[in-house]
C-alpha cells in the first residue's frame, strides 16, 4: 500500500512495509505541477501492464515497480485493485502512478483539491 501526502508544491507518494521491496522504491515526489489528474479505477489492474523492469508481479496477489508499455513507464503498487487510484501525470519519469492507497475516494479529492489554483 503506499501513502499519498500533499505539502507545499510537492505530491509524494510513499511505499509502506514490504511494497518498498516488491515495487524498488520507497518513494516518489512529483512537483504538483506536473499532476493531471486522479481518479479510481479497480479495473486497471486486469489490463496488459507492459514489460516489468523492475519490478513484481504475481497474479492476482501484486503488482508494482516500474513498467514499460508503449514507449511509457507506469509506477505500480497495488494488491487489491477496489482501492487503487491512477493519478496522471506529465513531463515526468512515469506517465502514470497506479497505487493502492487506503481510502481512494479521500485520496483522489486530496490530489484534485491540490492541483486547483489557490
Amino acid at each position: 500500500m503506499a501513502r499519498v501526502t500533499v505539502t507545499d508544491d510537492t505530491l509524494t507518494v510513499e511505499m509502506e512495509g514490504l511494497d518498498k521491496l516488491w515495487a524498488f522504491k520507497g518513494r516518489l515526489r512529483i512537483p504538483l505541477a506536473n499532476v493531471r489528474g486522479a481518479a479510481r479505477d479497480p479495473g486497471i489492474v486486469h489490463e496488459y501492464k507492459g514489460i516489468r523492469a523492475p519490478g513484481t508481479h504475481i497474479p492476482g496477489v501484486i503488482v508494482a515497480g516500474t513498467y514499460h508499455r508503449g514507449g511509457e513507464r507506469v509506477f505500480w503498487d497495488v494488491k487489491n485493485p477496489d482501492k487503487a487510484v491512477v493519478i496522471e501525470l506529465a513531463d515526468e519519469r512515469y506517465a502514470r502512478l497506479v497505487v493502492e492507497v487506503d481510502d481512494p475516494r479521500a485520496t483522489v479529492d486530496l490530489i484534485r483539491r491540490a492541483g486547483r489554483p489557490r
